[in-house]
């Protein structure tokens, strides 16, 4: 199953507004995890049963809530039971489909 994910602080005490210490925090528990990750500029997608990546996301939206009352989650999961190491295997499809075409 992959869960792909966005979690932020809904405040900042950065003069510009900045979240990413604790957005590096969050991302610091899934790395953590020994799950397969992938972080991208807006999405961090994990792979891996139900409640153990239910586990991770929960506690990096804790790792995010040290920096403010208020926290921001974005969850989408792709339900796949019996297909493993998706995180890859899906995009690759693609590219070959993609590299078929003029």
């Amino acid at each position: 199953m992959l869960f792909a994910f966005s979690v932020a602080p809904a405040t900042s005490s950065e003069p510009d507004g900045s979240v990413s210490e604790a957005v590096a925090a969050a991302i610091a528990v899934v790395r953590a995890s020994g799950l397969p990750n992938e972080t991208t500029a807006m999405f961090t997608t994990l792979e891996g049963d139900w409640d153990e990546c239910m586990t991770v996301i929960k506690q990096a939206c804790e790792a995010v809530q040290r920096f403010s009352p208020r926290v921001s989650l974005v969850l989408k999961a792709d339900l796949r039971p019996g297909f493993d190491d998706q995180l890859s295997a899906k995009v690759e499809r693609v590219e070959e489909r993609l590299s078929g075409q003029a």
